[in-house]
């Protein structure tokens, strides 16, 4: 199922961790520690891109932690890893 999964936009904390679970799950060698979130943290792990990206949540939002142009960066460095651009 992940053999076309080319970039994963993790949206928080949570699906970071989540993420990480997944791949070691299917298969895929996990490094440890695992490596930290944060927001536009890139790291490649078997062949698959994963993108932190702070929760687009109103806390986030409205407290400016997370702008429009953040998350929009993010989006276009996943779609220009998926091979999309």
């Amino acid at each position: 199922m992940l053999s076309s999964v080319r970039a994963v936009v993790a949206l928080g904390s949570y699906a970071w961790e989540a993420t990480f679970g997944t791949l070691r799950r299917n298969g895929v060698a996990v490094p440890r520690p695992r490596p930290r979130f944060g927001h536009g943290v890139e790291v490649t792990i078997g062949g698959i891109a994963v993108l932190g990206c702070f929760h687009p949540s109103q806390q986030n939002t409205f407290t400016g932690k997370l702008t429009e142009g953040m998350l929009e960066t993010v989006f276009a460095r996943a779609k220009e890893l998926g091979g999309l651009e």
